[in-house]
Formats: structure tokens, C-alpha cells, sequence
């Protein structure tokens, strides 16, 4: 055993790189020529070569198919090997099918096919278009996995697979998405372009409008991008469903969608659209019917003065029935290696080039493989006429010999045959010889050699060869050519959706609790009976419609927004905070409310908030950065460490100071205008000046004749309550300790007296 010291860098790189490229070439991408991937070309090639499951052949069970498949061509597994055979065999996924399956191949429902064992499958008509002139050596072959046999590189297809049934794949480090396209269309783009090479793509789109998925569905893209797609080979293709509305008598009225994008599970898309509509998401339907049969047939049925076109722009933004196809024409094109191929991204002029030119190449080879074969045929034609012009005397040394060989050798000599020529003639049985008649003879030499010169001029002129590659794609045209299922939309005008019409109005109250669960109740209900886990107490409750939003400031300094009609509607414990927001460890909620869309709408730029730290940090800030919030959360302050924001405080005009007070009693009393309006994220002032063990309980904007309500901790569980005018405190400045106006206990909260009346 010997032993080779190597990089492990360089050595892992090139073992990835050579499993990758195995991985590309053997698995995954197309081949730009036939549009097949390995598994699907072995497939196809079982069915015919091995198994001949042609058209006019009964069906066989698919199980045989994928055995002789495993056995002799793709040694991988026999599951995914049989969802490629099905793919093939589905209309919905295929937009020509090439495999014609028996029993259950699945459906667009997102079911499975039945297990291989009771499945049976042939060949499409039009996949024998696909495999094309396969036995007459017009494409290279190669040794199979175990090199007990062989099997074609590609298939001479006479039909561009690739924009016809599309493919999807991942490789490693490359993935392929080419969408279906219709026959018709693309083969009048080829025979224009066998016409005129120096074609420009505008013009081909012309005739290839884009898309044509199986499903139908309208197609939502501008010719620029169309233009720009199909130049550069990536781009997304927006996919619509189409839709009617229906009337169903007695009043009411329904949209019925006719299709659905390509690739959707038509089930998990009903499923979708119903608990859209249960859960009163989109009030303007009332219920979901799957009415489909051979046909797309939803049935949404509106509610009374339901607006269709706003409901339906709902359901394009909210589910698949609006979906975007991410083409990406990547396919392998031939290298000067004739068993591997390079993966290229390419655009739709590059692929009808490399179609006509492989044509012309399998044409030639078709040519030649046929002239060969006349070229034997006439040669063996030629000493046969020799022997029949002395028929007599070639059947008397035929009798005299004293064998086969001797036969031949004897007729070889005596009239100047080739050895081939010889033993044709001695082959021949008896009653052949005496009943061909001469003429017919000469009769066919002729034809044959007259089909000779006329192959010879064909391969000569590259336009002749053109010429039967045209005949061809027009044979092919006439046989399956069909109309386009998907309809090109180049100019829509998008519905604009308003949130509140999809919410429908209820007057509910909101609860909050310590514990950080939220949940709405209906206005009939007492919220103070409410459910509650143990140990858990009200936070916060308010009455509210289910078109409000409901605000949240955390303990980290985060505001938190969530529409109300949002919100669990239970009589249980609702849902947990976390769930609902993305609130860190440690993070609760500090202060909560209610606003509603009229509210967010007239905030005016001279209202402020301010923002207070328990530290004693803040800052004045816009009120309008409660119009900006998401659910997902927004930033408001900086916090410093261990430090948490307070509370948040609207601030009233007409109060000019701001009133604090800190746990062990100390109270502070200054101008507003002394604390700066700041705009972002920031860190704030020092509004009231902290030790270690004190943090600042509140803040209020008051008036110096104002009177404070104070509640107190003194001891367990025992609180007490008493008032405090504001007018025996000092007017200072900011950033101070303040004066210390409870002697005893500890303050848990503070209100403005006026508030506690109401």
C-alpha cells in the first residue's frame, strides 16, 4: 500500500468539484437538445428499446418499466424514478405529456400516484417525436453504469422538448426553471427562423407570446419584459387565475376561477381561500365551493353589495391564485466532448439556434446512415444482375461445389464478384432465383441509386437539409399543434386594496394582562370577569372596534403594533405576547393602547411623546412615529445597560412642566421645553438624576396648581393611597436628584388627579 501526501483544501475541492459536475451532467440539468434530464431520457428509451411500449402496445405495468430502468441505466433510487415517469404523464404538470399513464398518475389536488405495482404506462404519440430516428446512428452513444450495454447521450428529438414541456431542477450551484411553451407557436418561430437566421428576438416574440402553462392562468407582464426575460434567460413570470362572475339565482352572485397558476396544489390553495373566509379575513365572501371535474371550477360566493374586483385583488396579494414563475434558462449545451455537456444560461434565440443546429447534425447523420445502407443494397444488386445474365451456368457450379464457401469462391472468380456479392447470390434459395425477374432488378438499382445522388446533393447544401428539418416541424404542427391555454396581459391596471374593507366591524374590548396574554372579547362581556390564568391580573383593557390597532411599548424600547380584528377572539387566556410579537428574553410589556385609524391620520406635527427611561433617561419625540409601526416591531430609544424603558407620556400643550418621581419618593418639577425633540433612535437626557438603588416610577405633565394622586407600597401586599400638591415643590432644572417628599414606604405609581376622577 502505498501512500500520497495531498492538500486537504486542494483534495476536497476537487472532489467536490467532480461530484458536482457529475451531479449536473448525470442528474439534474436538461440537455438543450432534447430538453430531457438522464432519468427522463432513460426512461423514455426503456419503454421504447427494451420494453417497445409504442402507442399501438398495450399497456404494462409501470413497475416493469422502472425495473428495466434501474436494472440497466439510472442505479438510483426507484421512488424518485417513478415520480419522473409520472411527472411525465401528467397533464397538469406536462404541457405535452410523453407517457401515457393507466390508473392513478396523481392529479392537481397534490395527490400521489398509486404505487407502481398497479399503475400501467406507453408511450405517447408525441414522444416518439422526442426519441426520434434513435436506431439510425444519428447521435452518439455511451457505455451504461455497469458497461453492459449502451445507451444514447440524447435523443434525436425532432421537437424542442425543453421550451415545450419546460424543466425544473437544482444541481449544485445551479438551478434550471424553463416554462412550458405552446407547439404551435414555437415551431412557426423555428421555421421563421430556418428562414432568416439573422431573426431579432422581438420578432420571434411575436409568435411566441410567452408562457403557456398547462393549467391556463393569465400571464401579467409587459412585452419589455418579456423582452428582457427571454434575452438574458432569468426573470419572473407573473401568474394569475382567471375568473368570472356568475349568477346563481335568487339574488346572489359568485366568482367561479376557470384556472390556476402553474405548479399550485389546488386543494391547499381551496384550503387557503376558506380559512381566509372562516376566519372573516375577506368578508366579501361568504363560502368556497370546489366544483372542479376535468375543468377548474372554484366557486367563491359573495356576500350581499360585495365589491368582486376588490375582493379578488385580496385574494391575488394573500394566496397563490396570484403567483410568480422565477425562470432561469439554464441547460447544458454540447462541448467538443460528445458524453458531456456545459452548463450555459441561455436566452430563447440560443436555444432555437442550438435546436436547428443539432437538427441539421442529426439530419446529416440520418443521411448518411441511410446512404450507407443503399450503398451495401446496391452493391449486392450489382453482382446479383451479373448472375442473372448467366443464370444456367451459375446454378451449374453452385451444384458442383461442394459446399457454401466453395460455392462463392467458385461464382466469385467466374463472374468478378466481391466477396459479399458472392454469398448474397449463394444465400439466395432457389425459387428466388428462378422467379426475380431482371427488370425488377434493374428497377430497383436504379431507385436506389438515383436515391444515392439525391442524398449526396442534399448533404451538399446545408438549405436542403434545412428544407426536411422544416417539413418535418410542419408534420409535427399539423399532428399537435393546439391553441394557447394561457392568455398574454400586457396592460392591467392593478385594484388598490384598502385594509379596512377587508375587516369587518365589531365593537369588542381588548385586554392586556401582567403576564403579557392578549386577547378581544365582545362588548357584551364584563372584562373584568374575564378569564384569566392564575396568578394573572389585568394590565390593560380598552373598548375598541376591530378596525383600531392596538399599540404596544416594551420594556427594551420597541413599539409593537398589531390591527385588533388580529387578535384572538376567545373566552380562554388568548395568546401569549411572544407568540404574537418577536419579543426578546426578558422583554415585557411596559404600556399599552388603542388607536384608531382617524387617530393615526390626524396626528399633526407639533404633538409630541415622551419617551422616559428607569434610569431617568428620555426624550421628547414626534408623535407620528406611532403612524410608522409594524408587527414586527420598531426601535424607539437607546437603552444603556440594565436600563429599561418607563413608560411613554403624551404630552399636553397646555401643561408646561413635567412632574417625576422616583421609587424612594424623590420628585423633580421642570419646564418641558428643557428636554430636547429628538428624531431616531436615540439615547436621551438626563431627566432626573438616579443612585444605583432608585429608578424613576413616572412621569406626568402638570400645571403648578395641580394636585398628584400617589400610591404607596409599605408593606406586603398593603398599599395606600394620598395626594400631593404640586405647588409646594421648587421650579428647577433638569438632571437633578429633586426633593424627597415621601418619608415612608416605597411609590408604586403616580396619576394626575383629574384622570382618576373620570
Amino acid at each position: 500500500m502505498s501512500i500520497i501526501d495531498v492538500e486537504l483544501i486542494q483534495e476536497s475541492k476537487n472532489r467536490y468539484l467532480t461530484y458536482a459536475l457529475s451531479v449536473v451532467n448525470g442528474r439534474t440539468l436538461p440537455d438543450i437538445r432534447d430538453g430531457l434530464k438522464p432519468v427522463q431520457r432513460r426512461i423514455l428509451y426503456a419503454m421504447s428499446h427494451n420494453l417497445h411500449l409504442t402507442p399501438e402496445k398495450t399497456h404494462r405495468k409501470s413497475a416493469a418499466v422502472i425495473g428495466e430502468v434501474l436494472a440497466r441505466y439510472h442505479p438510483h433510487g426507484d421512488v424518485a424514478c417513478y415520480e419522473a415517469m409520472a411527472r411525465m404523464a401528467q397533464d397538469f404538470n406536462f404541457r405535452y405529456p410523453l407517457v401515457d399513464g393507466q390508473g392513478n398518475f396523481g392529479s392537481i389536488d397534490g395527490d400521489n400516484p398509486a404505487a407502481y405495482r398497479y399503475t400501467e404506462a406507453r408511450l405517447k404519440p408525441i414522444a416518439l417525436e422526442v426519441i426520434g430516428d434513435i436506431t439510425e446512428e444519428t447521435v452518439p452513444e455511451r457505455d451504461n453504469f455497469d458497461q453492459t450495454t449502451k445507451e444514447p447521450v440524447v435523443f434525436p428529438s425532432r421537437i424542442p422538448n425543453l421550451l415545450l414541456n419546460g424543466c425544473m431542477g437544482i444541481a449544485v450551484g445551479l438551478a434550471t426553471s424553463c416554462p412550458p411553451h405552446n407547439l404551435s407557436e414555437v415551431i412557426k418561430a423555428l421555421l421563421l427562423y430556418i428562414e432568416d437566421p439573422e431573426l431579432g428576438l422581438k420578432k420571434l416574440l411575436s409568435i411566441i407570446k410567452g408562457p403557456d402553462f398547462p393549467t391556463g392562468c393569465s400571464i401579467l407582464n409587459t412585452k419589455e419584459e418579456l423582452v428582457k426575460i427571454y434575452s438574458s434567460g432569468k426573470g419572473a413570470i407573473r401568474m394569475r387565475s382567471d375568473y368570472q362572475i356568475e349568477d346563481l339565482g335568487r339574488g346572489k352572485k359568485a366568482v367561479i376561477v376557470t384556472s390556476i397558476p402553474y405548479t399550485v396544489d389546488k386543494s391547499i390553495l381551496v384550503e387557503k381561500i376558506a380559512d381566509l373566509i372562516a376566519t372573516r379575513k375577506v368578508p366579501q365572501f361568504v363560502d368556497i365551493r370546489d366544483e372542479s371535474t376535468k375543468d377548474i371550477r372554484i366557486v367563491l360566493e359573495l356576500a350581499p353589495e360585495a365589491d368582486a374586483e376588490k375582493a379578488m385583488a385580496f385574494l391575488f396579494k394573500n394566496t397563490p391564485l396570484q403567483l410568480n414563475f422565477n425562470v432561469n434558462l439554464t441547460a447544458l449545451i454540447p462541448t467538443a466532448n460528445p458524453l458531456t455537456g456545459r452548463p450555459v444560461t441561455v436566452g430563447l434565440l440560443h436555444i432555437l439556434k442550438e435546436f436547428i443546429n443539432f437538427r441539421v447534425i442529426v439530419t446529416r447523420n440520418k443521411l448518411l446512415f441511410e446512404k450507407q445502407k443503399l450503398d451495401e443494397r446496391i452493391h449486392l444488386l450489382v453482382g446479383l444482375v451479373r448472375v442473372l445474365d448467366a443464370l444456367d451456368e451459375a446454378l451449374k457450379i453452385v451444384r458442383k461445389s461442394t459446399g457454401r464457401a466453395d460455392a462463392a469462391e467458385a461464382l466469385q472468380k467466374r463472374f468478378k464478384l466481391t466477396e459479399k456479392q458472392s454469398y448474397f447470390v449463394v444465400d439466395m434459395h432457389i425459387y428466388q432465383l428462378s422467379q426475380t425477374s431482371i427488370t425488377e432488378i434493374l428497377a430497383e438499382l436504379k431507385a436506389k441509386q438515383n436515391r444515392v445522388h439525391e442524398i449526396e446533393k442534399i448533404l451538399k447544401n446545408e438549405r436542403e437539409l434545412k428544407k426536411l428539418i422544416a417539413q418535418d416541424l410542419t408534420r409535427i404542427n399539423e399532428s399537435y399543434g393546439d391553441a394557447r391555454r394561457s392568455k398574454l396581459v400586457h396592460e392591467f391596471e392593478e385594484v388598490e386594496i384598502v385594509a379596512d374593507d377587508f375587516v369587518q366591524h365589531e365593537d369588542v374590548y381588548v385586554l392586556v394582562t401582567k403576564d403579557g396574554w392578549i386577547k378581544r372579547i365582545r362588548q357584551n362581556n364584563d372584562p373584568q370577569s374575564a378569564r384569566l390564568r392564575e396568578g394573572d391580573s389585568l394590565f390593560f383593557t380598552a373598548p375598541a372596534s376591530t378596525k383600531d390597532s392596538l399599540i404596544i411599548f416594551s420594556s427594551l424600547g420597541c413599539l409593537y403594533s398589531i390591527k385588533v380584528n388580529e387578535l384572538v377572539s376567545t373566552t380562554g387566556f388568548g395568546e401569549p405576547v411572544q407568540k404574537m410579537f418577536k419579543f426578546a428574553d426578558g422583554e415585557t410589556i411596559v404600556q399599552a393602547g388603542i388607536m384608531t385609524k382617524d387617530e393615526l391620520q390626524a396626528i399633526e406635527s407639533q404633538q409630541e411623546i415622551l419617551l422616559w427611561t428607569k434610569k431617568g433617561l428620555g426624550f421628547r419625540v414626534n408623535k407620528s412615529i406611532l403612524s410608522d409601526t409594524k408587527r414586527t416591531g420598531k426601535k424607539l430609544i437607546k437603552l444603556t445597560d440594565k436600563d429599561k424603558l418607563g413608560g411613554v407620556l403624551e404630552i399636553n400643550p397646555e401643561k408646561k412642566f413635567f412632574f417625576l418621581l422616583s421609587q424612594a419618593g424623590y420628585a423633580l418639577l421642570f419646564a418641558k421645553n428643557e428636554v430636547p425633540i429628538l428624531s431616531g433612535v436615540a439615547k436621551g437626557v438626563i431627566l432626573q438624576r438616579m443612585p444605583d438603588e432608585d429608578k424613576l416610577i413616572g412621569v406626568l405633565g402638570v400645571d403648578k396648581k395641580e394636585l398628584i394622586t400617589i400610591e404607596l407600597e409599605k408593606g406586603l401586599n398593603q398599599t395606600s393611597v394620598q395626594e400631593f400638591g404640586i405647588c409646594s415643590l421648587t421650579i428647577a432644572t433638569r438632571s437633578r436628584r429633586g426633593e424627597k417628599i415621601i418619608k415612608k414606604g416605597f411609590v408604586k405609581r403616580i396619576r394626575n388627579q383629574e384622570i382618576s376622577k373620570k
